[in-house]
């Protein structure tokens, strides 16, 4: 339905952006990899899917195709829904997730809060040969951004994980001072 969204940033979290096109707001849930990379940006363009429902029309946002079509394959697969897929797409970027599924790595699946054995071993049998390692690589690294353990928890729990379970998992994680949120969420979901 909608390609791509491009305009004026008007709100950003790690977990949903709001962008401005002439006059329009547009909402769309992203991920911690596509956060990562509009962080310092006042304008972007987000590769969309769509996802109609009985009861609402959800839109998603990603920095690159490559992420977008990720998140595609991921849905494809039983047991693997949007919210489940994005929790993937934040906890490990496209690359990592190329090379555990490459490697048949489950351990790795494993760690990513609501991914189970038999869920991992599903994800790497229904994607193994069509995620291609490597091909992402953009040798560009990240910067990162002094944010605080608040803007972490806000966007855990907007990831639809319970409050009280994302406060607990950021007890156990160390050195939260020096981390950056997009790292700092990332533990808490492997911590969980």
């Amino acid at each position: 339905m909608f390609a791509f969204i491009e305009g004026r940033i008007v709100y950003k979290s790690a977990s949903l952006i709001y962008i401005n096109v002439h006059g329009v707001g547009y909402e769309l849930n992203i991920t911690l990899q596509t956060y990562a990379k509009i962080q310092p940006l006042e304008e972007c363009r987000l590769y969309t899917h769509v996802q109609v429902r009985e009861d609402a029309w959800v839109m998603y946002g990603f920095a690159d195709e490559e992420e977008r079509a990720t998140f595609r394959q991921l849905l494809n697969i039983n047991g693997v829904g949007s919210a489940t897929a994005r929790i993937i797409l934040s906890s490990l970027t496209t690359d990592e997730l190329e090379r555990a599924i490459a490697s048949e790595d489950s351990k790795t699946l494993e760690r990513v809060k609501g991914i189970g054995a038999k869920t991992a071993q599903r994800i790497i049998l229904e994607l193994k040969g069509k995620l291609i390692p490597g091909k992402n690589t953009s040798g560009q690294t990240v910067v990162k951004h002094n944010t605080t353990q608040e803007d972490a928890l806000i966007a855990l729990v907007n990831l639809g994980i319970n409050k009280g379970m994302a406060e607990s998992a950021m007890k156990k994680i160390s050195n939260v001072a020096d981390l950056s949120v997009e790292e700092l969420i990332k533990q808490a979901l492997r911590a969980l």
